[in-house]
């Protein structure tokens, strides 16, 4: 019994197998037939219409101005009496010039006190500029009898806040020693002027 039924079950087995493997090949052989090309629309050619392009150039003529029909009325010349001249009063005698001519320097070199012709500005220190330090320095000096400066010394020196400081210094002294003057002059001899005081002012451009 049970050997009749292995072979009934390799026989149905067997029977399915062929039967899946026919059933296979016919859907691909019906899929292979199918007609792939897809259905294309044509579309009618386009023609465009020969045009002729013209160019036309029009310049606006000015208009021809009228002829005068009568011509200008004549104008009569100006009548001019001629003037009563005496030819001896045209006689004019040459102006003469003298050697004898006298120029006043009473005023060039006379009395006067001293003047600035040239003041240097000092050159800013660096350490002050990083620093951002602004201040004040008053210096005192001799003018000498050439306009020169001499014996320039710091009489104060402070910061904006007040505080005294020494970083303007040494600018202030080699500004001061480039200084021009006009000397002062008594009884036409020029004369030295001591305790000159100038004031330096160094702020930081803004």
């Amino acid at each position: 019994m049970k050997l009749a039924r292995v072979l009934i079950a390799v026989v149905l087995a067997v029977v399915i197998t062929f039967g899946l493997l026919y059933l296979m090949q016919y859907l691909i052989n019906s899929d292979l037939e199918a007609d792939d090309k897809p259905e294309t629309t044509r579309i009618e050619d386009i023609h465009m219409p020969e045009m002729e392009i013209e160019t036309r150039y029009e310049t606006a003529k000015p208009d021809k101005p009228e002829t005068p029909q009568e011509p200008p009325p004549d104008i009569p010349e100006p009548d001019f009496d001629a003037p009563d001249v005496n030819p001896d009063g045209l006689n004019m005698d040459t102006p003469t010039m003298g050697n004898d001519i006298q120029i006043s320097t009473s005023g060039l070199g006379g009395d006067g006190e001293y003047l600035p012709i040239v003041k240097v500005a000092p050159q800013y220190p660096r350490r002050a500029a990083q620093r951002g330090v602004e201040g004040f320095v008053t210096v005192e000096f001799t003018v000498t009898t050439t306009g020169a400066t001499r014996d320039v010394v710091v009489i104060e020196a402070i910061t904006k806040d007040g505080d005294e400081t020494s970083m303007f210094n040494r600018a202030a002294i080699r500004a001061a020693e480039k200084f021009k003057y006009k000397p002062r002059v008594v009884d036409g001899t020029p004369i030295e002027v001591p305790g000159v005081r100038n004031r330096f002012v160094f702020e930081l451009a803004q």
